[in-house]
């Protein structure tokens, strides 16, 4: 019951931070940008404890004893994805004065119909990655303390809705910050004690049983051995990199600080934490070739290794203090998920109040829990997979071109995010609904945004005439590049602000 205990304290140390964060989410600029006071230091801490998901924790050192030492690659992606972030969107976003993507579409663009889909997508988006999340919720809690898999899925579903609802992003801020150090520390320091424990004796061991493999420690991704690897590799590289981009949560956290400055510092200080944390679900997944070579289910390896490797009283405490760590994944990004689900739903499609932000949680939360409940059998870096495709193939485009390129029109951006929407997730539904055998074909079902992303941009930009393009469309694009009197470094949204350059509003 030691797992159970550990996780216990996590939720406990969650609430109580979280509930002191309560008393600030009085508006919507509260509730969805914590009124842009975020410090940059705490918004590292909390961007990366959010983007560190349960499936970053678990699912990656699954993939390595399944698929191999080239799955490091996602890694790779996942962290990388952030450099773009920092180059290309983070300054431009925070001037642009938007709360969320569907409010930057309608900014620079004019339309309220293009952020109504954008809306549509974000739920997409959010519900994709929000299903592997409540999964490793409900298979942690039923490893380590026998609870059913359902109930622990429900009882995941209600702390977390119930703390974002109440508190909104300020809560969320200190309640990711806390948990990037809880997993950093859960994480990391049981790796460090396995290593020594592992011992050269268990490495030769496992050589011996094994022999060289080198279809294991081939450096380049080969998905169930498909013996494509060049081209799988390269599928993952572009769908977790430039998913980055696109992934709503992502993008909402750098309106909680003060301005464009403030926003790409952030940006950098997130790929430091994100590169020291990531070697460590890499360690479990080598441990796991070594201890847990062929687990039945490879998405809790991590969960496993410990007592494998040092059976008795240590090896329970370090399965409980890495379980914590697990749920702490779960609880943080599931916070910031939530948050945009609810933006999604109440502020973009429905111009919600307060009230139905919070309805916006409880409701998300709901579809999360129901939809994850069938999906204990599903792999979860394949849901994560699918929703970093579905955002490289519809919001990386629309960003990237509507904040380097003024030529894009609403029509151009509508018809690119339908292209985009409908490649992606066709693609993803076909891969398993066909069950190809493994080649060429599985990989770009499976992986698409190879093909979807390319597909997306070239229908943004050719269905964007230039008889189209507004008068206010260069302006649009000036002011989120040039500082000073362009800046948006007010706190009010843009259906309430001067924001719009349809025309109708003018610059502040």
């Amino acid at each position: 019951m030691l797992g159970l205990a550990s996780i216990t304290l996590v939720l406990v140390a969650s609430v109580v931070i979280g509930v002191w964060g309560v008393r600030a989410a009085r508006s919507t600029p509260d509730f969805l940008v914590a009124s842009r006071s975020i410090v940059p230091g705490w918004n590292a801490l909390a961007i990366a404890g959010e983007y560190v998901s349960a499936a970053s924790v678990l699912g990656l050192a699954g993939l390595l004893v399944k698929n191999g030492v080239g799955a490091m690659w996602y890694a790779v992606g996942f962290t990388a994805g952030y450099v773009l972030v920092a180059a290309l969107v983070a300054g431009p976003m925070r001037r642009s004065g938007a709360y969320t993507v569907p409010d930057f579409a309608e900014y620079r663009l004019g339309s309220p119909r293009i952020r109504r889909m954008c809306g549509l997508v974000v739920l997409v988006i959010m519900l994709l990655y929000l299903l592997p999340q409540f999964k490793a919720a409900g298979v942690v809690l039923e490893l380590v303390s026998g609870i059913p898999y359902w109930i622990g899925v429900l009882g995941a579903g209600l702390v977390v809705s119930s703390t974002i609802a109440v508190g909104g992003m300020r809560s969320a801020t200190y309640v990711q910050a806390f948990h990037y150090l809880v997993k950093l520390a859960f994480i990391a320091g049981p790796a460090v004690v396995l290593i020594v424990l592992a011992g050269s004796d268990r490495r030769e061991a496992a050589l011996a049983a094994h022999g060289p493999d080198p279809d294991w420690a081939r450096p380049l991704l080969d998905l169930d051995g498909s013996g494509h690897s060049l081209l799988a590799t390269v599928s993952v590289l572009v769908a977790t990199t430039l998913g980055a981009m696109g992934l709503p949560h992502v993008v909402m956290r750098f309106h909680t600080v003060a301005g464009a400055r403030a926003a790409r510092r952030v940006a950098v200080s997130v790929i430091v934490l994100l590169s020291l944390f990531y070697l460590f679900p890499i360690v479990y997944g080598l441990l796991g070739r070594i201890a847990v070579p062929s687990p039945e289910e490879t998405d809790v390896v991590p969960v496993l290794v410990p007592e494998a490797i040092a059976p008795g009283t240590v090896g329970a405490v370090l399965t409980a203090l890495v379980a914590a760590g697990a749920f702490a994944a779960f609880l943080s990004t599931s916070s910031g998920l939530l948050l945009a689900l609810a933006g999604g739903l109440s502020h973009d499609l429905f111009g919600g109040s307060l009230s139905k932000l919070r309805m916006g949680v409880l409701v998300g939360t709901a579809l999360a829990v129901v939809l994850s409940l069938p999906a204990a059998d599903v792999d979860i870096n394949v849901l994560v997979g699918w929703a970093f495709a579905v955002a490289a193939s519809t919001f990386c485009p629309l960003l990237t071109l509507g904040i380097w390129w003024r030529g894009l029109t609403a029509t151009g951006a509508t018809a690119g995010l339908l292209v985009g929407a409908a490649s992606s997730t066709g693609a993803a539904l076909a891969s398993v609904i066909l069950d190809l055998p493994p080649g060429t074909w599985s990989i770009l079902l499976a992986q698409p945004a190879l093909w979807t992303v390319p597909l997306a941009f070239i229908t943004m930009a050719a269905a964007s005439r230039p008889s189209s393009v507004p008068d206010w469309a260069g302006e649009a694009v000036l002011r989120l590049h040039v500082p000073g009197r362009y800046s948006t470094g007010d706190t009010g949204s843009i259906r309430s602000g001067e924001k719009r350059f349809d025309g109708s509003r003018t610059l502040r």
